[in-house]
């Protein structure tokens, strides 16, 4: 049964999830035109769509038919409000100049010595060559990458990191999925490589292994702490 746009207000103003879900997806294409505002920022594009969907619902909540407004006049300032909001007191993180040029000669180094050796050299094998620490080289290549959604899954047992996460309403979901970002940055550094080459990189444990100089199972065996670690931050 359809229903007005009036009506699906004043369901998800009940709590209504199934009339809050159906909002925001009717609306994304608004929630990502005020998102695209904020690309270039240092934040994932998905994460800035998250954060308009979070003030979006927030919209919902406060809008009064009574303010003689259309809804979409109202959610446009909430939307872009959440995203500044989190800009702003978040800090989010700016990818320097320097950092993109390390980037590129980390690049450049990977190419020539693959070429060389007939091999993907690892990440201690470019420290050396590049007078580097392996965190320096995972800080660069991470803060430059097009890091994909939380919903990639990877190639082994189709596992997401939104599987991490717990069951909740709308609202909570998508401020976890924010935060998870943030969860990953307070891991040890040796396990927030392994989540950042197999989570945002798509590599798959054989592949880390090669990166980081270390047997596969001793990937897994990180990557599976990591991963509980992350579930108790949650």
């Amino acid at each position: 049964m359809s229903h007005t746009l009036d009506e699906q207000l004043r369901l998800a103003k009940l709590g209504d999830q199934e009339a809050k879900t159906q909002l925001v997806e009717e609306n994304a294409g608004l929630v990502w035109s005020i998102a695209r505002r904020y690309f270039g920022r240092g934040v994932d594009p998905e994460d800035l769509y998250q954060l308009g969907c979070l003030g979006f619902l927030k919209a919902i909540e406060g809008f009064d038919p009574d303010f003689g407004t259309q809804f979409s006049t109202y959610a446009v300032p909430k939307i872009a409000g959440e995203i500044r909001r989190f800009l702003r007191d978040d800090g989010a993180v700016k990818v320097s100049r320097s950092l993109k040029e390390r980037s590129a000669a980390i690049k450049m180094a990977r190419q020539r010595l693959t070429a060389q050796w007939n091999r993907e050299p690892t990440l201690s094998e470019l420290a050396q060559e590049l007078n580097l620490t392996v965190e320096e080289i995972a800080e660069a290549e991470t803060a430059t990458a097009a890091a994909e959604s939380i919903h990639r899954e990877t190639g082994e047992d189709g596992f997401t990191l939104e599987d991490v996460l717990t069951e909740g309403s709308m609202e909570e979901r998508l401020i976890e999925q924010i935060s998870l970002r943030e969860a990953i940055g307070r891991l040890p550094e040796r396990e927030r490589l392994v989540i950042d080459l197999r989570y945002f990189h798509g590599l798959t444990q054989e592949r880390t292994a090669k990166m980081i100089g270390v047997s596969q199972v001793q990937v897994s065996r990180i990557e599976k702490k990591a991963l509980q670690a992350l579930r108790t931050y949650f």
